[in-house]
């Protein structure tokens, strides 16, 4: 099969291009964003070897499907889906903090929990909890979008003390953060899922708030099945989680965890059969839809063409 690799194409009014980890992202006319959500995939901060086959498809197809159910309650930057692994929006000036926002004691915020931590970015957790456990109320917490490194933990006060967002700003963006948390496990409450936790990032036109990237997707998300959640954390089992969490047990039992010296195991075809087999169950499973494979034959060829369409009548 085919897969997205890499695309380099030259656009009509492209100014400029930037190949993330697994999108590549082309500036049209400074005024719009033409995004290709590649068939490339990473874990530990490392881009693997092989692509996979749908793999973009299955993340672009997600992400448009939420964006589309959720602009009742804030538009977002999405002008079309031309292609089943493109969308392109209008550019927005990116806010420097990424809201992630919490149900579940899990992650990043189980693991500070567990050193003795009772405060995560200034919201103060109760006593008593074990990993997994769902919190009183949704919280928030925030993290600096970094521009080089890791992304930092940050309080909403040292936000608005830093002046990183205007307090009118910010707290719109806490309103529009937990409207859409609710409306998202809503909806995975009727897939027998639960959305765990998960992050937002928006941006602004002028004086427009927009969402913006993907939302609600296995790489943005944490989601634990319904069935049996309850009996697993009563016995103290590991909840089972629908996510990409699949690749990475696969490379810890081969030796890699993205550590200096270690080698990235060889990724046979069965192995990249089997991980887009995965990620079309991961598709299937939060949308209640059937995954419709688009065909793969000169599929690079196909993204040029859909966007060249798509740009000739912006």
């Amino acid at each position: 099969m085919d897969a997205i690799k890499e695309t380099h194409f030259n656009f009509k009014g492209q100014t400029n291009y930037y190949k993330g980890k697994v999108r590549d992202v082309y500036t049209i006319q400074d005024k719009y964003l033409a995004m290709v959500v590649t068939d490339r995939i990473s874990a530990f901060d490392v881009v693997l070897p092989e692509a996979i086959p749908y793999k973009g498809q299955v993340l672009n197809q997600i992400a448009a499907k939420f964006l589309q159910a959720t602009s009742d309650i804030v538009p977002n930057w999405v002008i079309n889906v031309p292609d089943p692994s493109v969308t392109i929006g209008r550019i927005c000036e990116p806010f420097k903090v990424e809201m992630v926002i919490r149900g579940y004691l899990a992650g990043h915020a189980a693991r500070e929990y567990a050193l003795g931590k009772r405060q995560v970015c200034g919201v103060t957790l109760p006593e008593g909890l074990k990993e997994n456990d769902i919190l009183p109320e949704p919280i928030i917490t925030p993290t600096t979008k970094a521009s080089v490194g890791h992304d930092e933990d940050i309080s909403r006060e040292e936000i608005l003390k830093q002046g990183i967002v205007s307090e009118a700003d910010y707290v719109q963006l806490e309103n529009y953060t937990r409207q859409l948390f609710k409306r998202g496990t809503e909806i995975a409450a009727k897939q027998g899922l639960i959305l765990v936790d998960t992050k937002y990032e928006f941006g602004k036109v002028g004086d427009t708030i927009y969402l913006i990237d993907e939302i609600h997707t296995p790489d943005s998300s944490r989601y634990f099945y319904s069935e049996g959640y309850a009996e697993r954390q009563a016995s103290g089992e590991a909840q089972k989680q629908l996510s990409k969490e699949f690749v990475r047990k696969w490379l810890i039992e081969n030796g890699f965890q993205g550590k200096d010296g270690q080698k990235v195991p060889e990724m046979t075809k069965e192995i990249v059969q089997s991980i887009s087999e995965r990620y079309i169950e991961l598709y299937e499973q939060i949308t209640g839809e059937a995954f419709v494979k688009h065909e793969l034959t000169d599929v690079v060829k196909r993204v040029e063409n859909s966007i060249n369409k798509a740009l000739a009548i912006l």
